[in-house]
């Protein structure tokens, strides 16, 4: 059997888990990390006390929890904007529900024509596919590896009870020092799951993301306070914060934007020519209509074009607009199939983990701003109206966060397609496994951002004016969505910055395609240098310890251990659920100081005593990368 209830109802929970999880981690840091392998591992965990369980089954299962983990992604890259801009007072859960749900499944139909596109594309390898069939394809002997995923929670989550919770061990360090008459800023987040992370993304991304940030941190800042040095208030870590912040970040925005465009660009040929071979080859070929009797392309098709009536409801609910609403539902619909289609290749190329849905996502809000301002009579309709400029600014976020969703899920569909497909599952039991993942996780997504946001706050912007704002998530893409689309309406745009981002991300769009020519081992995706320079370096630092321990590692066994990779995911995933845990005193007291024993949260003593914790961790880590495939 395959399609059991046992199947869907631990795919369900999976998908809960492990969207609660990464919500977190995404609003930490900006990024998730894909969940197929440890839901793989864990369903196998779990299934083989029961009697004659198929592989297929445990596919299933993992189809459906990596659902949980892909709408987290869009979830968290959008919806936070939202509050950012006051368009939202708290998380609205039914509009939200519904925006991120909807999202979610039309990325799920998007992926049935994709599938039959790209699935076999010569060019196309779905890395993280393959390595989860593999994981499935090893049964038994992968569940054994539990313990390491187990352990690595354990592990996490009582350093996070800790830094957190107790407050006996620092969570970051940060530094600030003059250069010449400016400012350069340092700093580490002595966080497991950030280390873990590094790991699994490896050393080239990780060190693209640490180049990207050093560059903003320590050549920009400096350049820029030395140049505009009445904006230099102090040399303290705020100023440095502050100035990056309102600043310079908006380089990373400008490479954000041309590494999106880049990506579309290069994509869109050969996806289309997939696209329209694979539709002349189902149109004529009877067997394959047969085998996708329940998800064919016509039936696909027309329930996107449905969707775009439930999506349409919630646009005008925001924006009380017939006119923007029907721009907006029209864009949105034809934006999510292209940057899906776009999604699904770059899964294809780099695996779901490495996928630029943040970049595609920032191109479909600069867009679509334009695109609202310019049909609302542009600056006439908005100099000095901050309303309207919140509500057509919440109308884009709307159309991005709908994209963004239908995006990550598509990639992530096509990543688990070519799993089962190495696995021998059946295409449309998958495709029903993941619409019940969407499900599951967009009804419980909304709350989960809630409880978070009154816990410790978003991005700077406190629920309550008695909050510790050093433990507000950062939610970087969220505050870039805000950033950009307000700034569009409200004409505040750093137009500089934003193209000096722009000439940057070229550059490396340039040296990238020069080392592709030459068909270099090496290559220099723009996206990741460009997340690297919107992050602060507090975060990218950690990322690339992570990402070094791997790479030695790799260069002295030729491979990755499946046994780190649990290990790593396990990191993750403990200090993510504790934190969703800690944030339940935290939201019901209304403090963050709580549970804490100590008052001084800046001793040396504790950030001493939290290097020499994040140094067991790597060595953990390490260790566990030297176990042996049994």
């Amino acid at each position: 059997m395959e399609f059991t209830y046992r199947a869907i109802f631990l795919g369900i929970v999976l998908a809960i888990v492990l969207a609660a999880a990464n919500a977190y981690l995404g609003l930490k840091v900006g990024m998730t990390v894909s969940a197929s392998i440890p839901a793989a591992v864990i369903s196998f965990a779990i299934l083989r006390w029961f009697r004659r369980v198929h592989i297929r089954e445990n596919n299933l299962v993992q189809t459906a929890a990596s659902a949980g983990e892909s709408l987290a992604a869009g979830m968290i890259f959008t919806l936070p904007a939202l509050i950012l801009l006051n368009a939202w007072q708290q998380f609205d859960y039914i509009q939200g529900t519904l925006l991120i749900t909807l999202g979610g499944i039309l990325g799920v139909l998007i992926a049935v024509p994709l599938r039959h596109a790209l699935l076999n594309h010569e060019d196309l390898r779905f890395p993280e596919g393959v390595a989860t069939a593999r994981v499935l394809q090893a049964g038994a002997q992968q569940s054994a590896s539990i313990r390491f995923l187990v352990t690595a929670s354990l592990f996490a989550a009582v350093i996070k009870f800790l830094q957190t919770g107790l407050g006996l061990l620092a969570s970051a360090w940060h530094g600030a020092f003059p250069v010449q008459r400016g400012i350069a800023g340092v700093g580490l987040e002595l966080s497991p799951a950030l280390i873990a992370v590094g790991y699994i993304v490896g050393i080239r991304v990780a060190m693209l993301m640490l180049a990207g940030g050093l560059c903003i941190w320590l050549i920009a800042m400096p350049v820029y306070s030395n140049l505009y040095p009445d904006e230099l208030l102090a040399i303290s870590v705020a100023t440095s914060f502050g100035l990056w912040s309102s600043k310079l970040r908006f380089i990373g925005v400008g490479a954000m934007l041309i590494g999106g465009l880049w990506v579309l660009l290069v994509t869109l040929k050969p996806v289309w020519h997939s696209i329209y071979q694979a539709t002349r080859q189902v149109a004529t070929d009877t067997s394959t209509q047969k085998n996708d009797r329940t998800f064919s392309l016509r039936t696909a098709l027309l329930w996107i074009l449905l969707l775009g009536i439930p999506i349409a409801i919630v646009q005008y609910w925001l924006i009380d607009n017939l006119l923007l609403t029907l721009v907006g539902v029209v864009f949105a619909l034809i934006a999510s199939f292209l940057f899906s289609a776009v999604a699904a290749y770059m899964a294809g190329l780099v695996g779901s983990s490495n996928n630029p849905i943040s970049g595609v996502t920032i191109a479909t809000i600069f867009i679509s701003a334009w695109l609202v301002y310019l049909l609302s009579g542009g600056q006439a309709a908005f100099a000095q109206d901050q309303v309207a400029q919140i509500s057509a600014a919440g109308l884009t976020i709307f159309i991005g966060a709908t994209v963004c969703c239908a995006a990550a899920i598509s990639g992530d569909t096509m990543q688990d397609l070519k799993a089962g497909q190495l696995v021998g599952a059946t295409p449309r039991y998958q495709t029903w496994m993941q619409l019940f993942g969407v499900i599951a996780s967009g009804i419980i997504l909304i709350p989960v951002l809630e409880l978070l946001y009154e816990a410790y706050g978003i991005a700077g912007h406190m629920p309550r004016v008695d909050m510790d704002p050093s433990q507000a998530l950062a939610a970087p893409q969220a505050s870039l969505m805000q950033s950009v689309a307000l700034g569009v309406f409200a004409q505040q745009l750093e137009w500089q910055l934003i193209t000096v981002g722009i000439m940057v991300g070229s550059v490396i769009i340039a040296v990238d395609g020069y080392l592709r020519m030459r068909s270099s081992s090496w290559r220099l995706p723009v996206m990741a240098v460009a997340v690297g320079m919107y992050l602060p370096l507090s975060l990218t630092l950690p990322i690339f310890i992570g990402g070094l321990i791997h790479g030695i590692h790799v260069r002295r066994n030729r491979q990755t251990s499946d046994a780190s990779v649990l290990f790593a995911s396990g990191l993750i995933a403990g200090e993510a659920l504790m934190g969703i845990v800690l944030a339940i005193p935290f939201a019901i007291w209304q403090s963050t100081s709580v549970l804490q024993v100590l008052d001084n949260k800046t001793s040396p003593w504790l950030t001493s005593a939290g290097v020499v914790v994040i140094v067991c961790v790597c060595y953990l880590l390490w260790k566990s990368a030297q176990e042996k495939e049994k």
